[in-house]
């Protein structure tokens, strides 16, 4: 089926609906793993499909880097590359333009990065973004922009001007077929009338097949987060899917759930795991910690994921002891858990009873014995 969306259920803000690709349906919300370079780190493909997970993200900036999106052309594309077969998103090289600030110049017509591999010097524009997009053959690829520090209003209105006029550019430079859903990105910092204006351009001036909402989770405090939520979902389409851009915490999924988001991705639950700490219904928790280390519990219960197998101590003890078992274990676990409190709240929306849901595991994951309001 070519790229299509649809509502199959609300609760209030909250929707539940499909996200149909050439590569298969995405269930909504919808949390995608990150796999920068073609890999969900420490996680095979096999796992992250046993999990029923329906999209990974890749980047492009890195991939032009290594391996360099011409072999991966050669070889099929990333479905074929990393035998994957399930739908992809590639991040444009964007956020690498904040992320990345020490080693690259921007000007209105791309930005010049150094790479932080070997110091050669990599030139990204809006066509070149689109070019190494479509290479990849990705599902879901995303405009070339500019992501500011949220909360420098100078900066912002800078970077908006430049994110309109590349949108503009991978218009442009993309073909509107059925191939490759091309999504535009709201800038504005934590500024309403600078959220407004750049969603009402982008669906004015440009139009896309989804949008997504850029430049949040960089610095500003959770408040400033969901607040621009608030000022920024009312003008986008709703006949389209809406993303979140590098969010993935479990109290950000629930209040931006709650507020109509659509689809996530973020480092996260990997990253935190090569560090020794577990998601679980109860909060973060350290591995590290000695009141584990005769623990017999496993971290969760019949959640259909391998590492229910084992004991806390066990984990516990190969976190210590370094074990790289102890990374693919925690990794595992913390991406299952993530797609179960997703998978919970698109259940519950579609039950209509997303409030109760989120109430009940913000008490409990953030340790209030008092419910707390999305």
């Amino acid at each position: 089926m070519a790229f299509a969306f649809e509502v199959v259920a609300t609760d209030g803000n909250a929707r539940a609906g499909i996200l149909h690709t050439p590569h298969g349906d995405i269930p909504t919300p919808c949390f995608a793993p990150v796999g920068t370079l073609a890999t969900v780190k420490a996680l095979p493909p096999r796992d992250l499909d046993e999990l029923g997970i329906s999209l990974i993200l890749a980047n492009t900036y890195h991939l032009t880097l290594r391996p360099g999106e011409s072999i991966v052309k050669a070889m099929g594309g990333l479905h074929a590359f990393m035998q994957w077969n399930k739908p992809i998103l590639t991040d444009s090289g964007g956020f690498q333009v904040f992320s990345l600030t020490e080693i690259n110049r921007i000007d209105d017509e791309g930005v010049t990065f150094r790479s932080h591999i070997d110091g050669a010097i990599i030139r990204l524009t809006p066509e070149k973004s689109m070019q190494i997009q479509q290479d990849l053959g990705a599902d879901i690829i995303m405009c070339f922009d500019q992501c500011p520090p949220p909360t420098e209003r100078a900066t912002v209105e800078a970077a908006i001007k430049r994110t309109h006029d590349w949108a503009l550019r991978c218009r442009e430079a993309h073909p509107d077929d059925d191939k490759q859903a091309l999504f535009g990105i709201v800038q504005g910092g934590i500024f309403p009338d600078l959220r407004e204006q750049s969603a009402r351009f982008l669906q004015e001036r440009v139009g896309f097949k989804g949008y997504a909402i850029g430049g949040l989770a960089v610095g500003e405090t959770k408040p400033e987060m969901y607040q621009t939520l608030d000022h920024t979902l009312p003008f986008l389409p709703v006949d389209k899917p809406r993303y979140l851009m590098g969010v993935g915490d479990p109290d950000d999924l629930c209040h931006a759930i709650t507020r109509g988001v659509d689809l996530f991705d973020c480092v996260m639950p990997t990253r935190i795991a090569r560090h020794g700490a577990a998601l679980t219904w109860d909060g973060r928790i350290s591995m590290r910690n000695q009141r584990y280390r005769e623990d017999p519990r496993p971290l969760m219960e019949n959640s259909g994921c391998y590492t229910d197998n084992f004991s806390r101590a066990y984990l516990r003890h190969l976190v210590v002891t370094k074990e790289l078992l102890g990374h693919y274990l925690l990794s595992l676990h913390n991406v299952n858990f993530l797609i179960q409190h997703v998978r919970n709240m698109r259940q519950a929306i579609i039950e209509g009873r997303l409030a109760d849901y989120t109430q009940q595991f913000l008490a409990r994951y953030l340790r209030s014995n008092a419910a707390v309001e999305p």
